[in-house]
């Protein structure tokens, strides 16, 4: 007998039960971290595991959340379709599961409910009725319905409950499939730079300036409709939806702390595609630890500025326009304090000079996937920013301003990893459609049917996280604890997408010729940059400590 879908009280009481325990679990973390009330800097570092666990909790709470409010939003709209309702039960109870039982912070790691001390907790939570029903309403039987439904033509309810942002993704999803899904793996095989033909395409539809304010010729569509349109690109290309990550990082710097003439000179000419920039931080055997960076900023006589040391990981730097470049700029303040933001116009590069600039030298680097734009690393020594360059004319207030930005770098890293995903699913779907073993199509075998309902229902889960993060950040309110949930949860998704693609392709995924290869390639980036996961965990982690709980 097929189980039913959830009911709505299931929805509402499990996500209500989520939240109880994670406010027990908010409270077993501060208990251990915050002896006095605030969070110990020597007990975060020696229990580093339970404070990333506490994250991970916290995180897989807030997924079930907002999963369980898209399913009775939907349900109010009346729109919620067969596929919604199998994919809810079937996240909500592996979530749930998890909760209660282990969550995977990594292959090789994951944190039990008793390192915590939340073994009660976690057995009231599985053996709450409404998880209880969501458990049975989203088991095998479940994976095999939601499978049959996808098959039959069925598909996820995907409206962002607003007909202009629903408009915005039946576009870019046409010229996504029309333009870039066709030769996205040929560009990738050749390790190409994306055609400068559709970087003028994506130009003309606006996508570098969604989130500039119409003041300065940008589109001031908002992060929900950055995610939307990133997500659709990325889903043909990671590297098509990657190119505005940039443009959103420097948009975002300018339009925080820029002066008036800053603004007015780069704000305008980003939105158009006129300028490309690149973001130019990070540094060899630095990494995350940004108060450790070394590279000089010297001020001359004349007011403007040398830059001598050496960067890393430069994405799309030698044909980018302008640079967002941090650099040490008071030789005497330690740490963040003496960090400084320049913009740094720089000439375009080619493959053979990529920068042609006096006083910058460097190379690519090759990389397995996330091509299109290459890696490169630079060598400042005597390159010169004028005295203008200064973000906002204020020295050393070059971190405290790029925080600001990772906000939304973060959630539209999410967005990212949401494509990511969903191609992934795309090409296991067909190939397990079209593939056939023992007389039968793969999609028949229940274990193939399992990996393709859960990829469906995890691309549902980090899909609702991210525009949650996305609307927070159009409110205006601080959401580094939401961003970074998006990232953590999305780009897992990613990548176990990626990975049970592949596996479902068997011995031809590990072909270079199947485009699964590269789509697996580019997922393992995603748990890296812009905040390792480790990073992730970190910030929610503390940010949450800092809260009541």
């Amino acid at each position: 007998m097929p189980h039913t879908a959830p009911a709505l009280d299931a929805l509402e009481d499990a996500a209500a039960a989520a939240r109880a325990y994670g406010a027990a679990a908010h409270r077993a973390a501060q208990a251990l971290l915050c002896p006095g009330g605030r969070p110990d800097a020597a007990r975060l570092a020696q229990h580093q595991r339970v404070l990333h666990g506490f994250a991970w909790t916290a995180m897989t709470v807030e997924a079930v959340v907002r999963a369980a409010e898209w399913g009775l939003r939907l349900h109010a709209a009346a729109q919620r379709g067969p596929c919604d309702e199998w994919a809810l039960a079937i996240g909500l109870s592996e979530y749930l599961a998890q909760l209660s039982g282990g969550i995977a912070m990594g292959q090789n790691e994951v944190f039990r409910p008793h390192e915590l001390g939340l073994d009660d907790e976690a057995a009231a939570l599985a053996a709450h009725p409404a998880v209880r029903a969501l458990r049975e309403a989203g088991g095998a039987d479940a994976r095999r319905q939601l499978v049959q439904a996808w098959t039959a033509g069925s598909r996820l309810n995907e409206t962002a409950f607003d007909s202009d942002l629903d408009l915005i993704r039946e576009q870019f999803r046409r010229f996504t499939e029309r333009e870039i899904t066709p030769h996205a793996h040929r560009w990738h095989l050749a390790d190409a730079l994306i055609p400068q033909e559709l970087i003028d395409q994506l130009a003309a539809l606006g996508v570098f300036g969604i989130c500039i304010p119409p003041e300065y010729d940008g589109m001031g569509l908002g992060k929900r409709a950055m995610c939307i349109v990133t997500e659709e690109l990325s889903r043909g290309w990671i590297a098509a939806g990657s190119l505005g990550t940039r443009s959103e990082i420097a948009g975002d710097l300018i339009i925080s702390a820029g002066t008036d003439e800053q603004k007015s000179r780069w704000l305008p000419r980003l939105a158009s595609g006129a300028v490309l920039p690149t973001a130019v931080f990070t540094e060899p055997d630095v990494g995350s630890d940004m108060a450790s960076l070394r590279t000089r900023a010297t001020r001359q006589p004349d007011g403007r500025w040398r830059i001598d040391g050496n960067k890393i990981w430069i994405t799309h730097g030698a044909r980018s326009d302008l640079m967002t470049l941090l650099a040490r700029s008071e030789p005497d303040v330690e740490g963040h304090a003496g960090l400084t933001m320049f913009l740094a116009p720089k000439p375009r590069g080619s493959d053979a000079q990529p920068f042609p600039a006096p006083g910058m030298s460097g190379g690519e680097i090759p990389v397995l996937g996330y091509r299109g734009m290459k890696e490169y690393e630079i060598a400042f020594d005597g390159f010169e920013v004028e005295a203008e360059g200064v973000l906002g004319g204020a020295r050393g207030q070059g971190f405290r301003q790029l925080m600001q930005t990772f906000e939304g770098a973060r959630i539209q890293t999410a967005a990212r990893a949401v494509g990511v995903a969903w191609r992934a699913f795309d090409l296991a779907w067909r190939y397990a459609q079209d593939r056939r073993q023992f007389g039968s199509a793969l999609v028949g075998f229940p274990r193939v049917a399992d990996k393709l309902a859960m990829m469906l229902a995890e691309c549902l889960l980090a899909r609702q996280l991210t525009l949650h993060a996305a609307a927070e950040k159009e409110s205006g309110r601080r959401c580094d604890i939401q961003a970074g949930m998006a990232k953590l949860l999305a780009a897992r998704v990613a990548w176990s997408n990626a990975d049970a693609g592949l596996q479902i392709h068997g011995g031809n995924g590990y072909a270079l010729e199947f485009e699964i290869s590269r789509v697996l390639c580019d997922a393992r980036i995603l748990n890296i940059f812009e905040g390792a996961a480790e990073i992730q965990a970190q910030v929610i982690g503390r940010g949450l400590l800092a809260q009541a709980a």
